[in-house]
């Protein structure tokens, strides 16, 4: 049985801070789990913006559908379950 997908509503274009550099001499580990929860961020202000309110309601498909939309990498399952955890 095919399911339609729900087209999801055109993004704001949000103002963005500027960038600043990572601290340095930290564990590899450290970088990718940081970086992992501002992707994680991202995605979730992004959801919050399209109407997705709920955890249930942000599938990894619709979390993949609005990374895309907004420019981002396709998330891993892992940081999937981090923004569902952040809705």
């Amino acid at each position: 049985m095919a399911v339609a997908a729900i087209p999801l509503p055109n993004l704001p274009t949000l103002p963005t801070l500027p960038k600043k550099r990572m601290p340095a001499g930290q564990p590899r580990d450290w970088y990718e789990s940081h970086n992992r929860r501002l992707k994680a961020m991202r995605l979730a202000i992004a959801l919050l913006h399209s109407g997705v309110y709920t955890p249930d309601r942000a599938t990894d498909r619709r979390i993949r559908l609005v990374a895309e939309q907004i420019g981002v990498h396709r998330p891993s399952e892992t940081t999937c379950r981090l923004v569902r955890s952040l809705i």
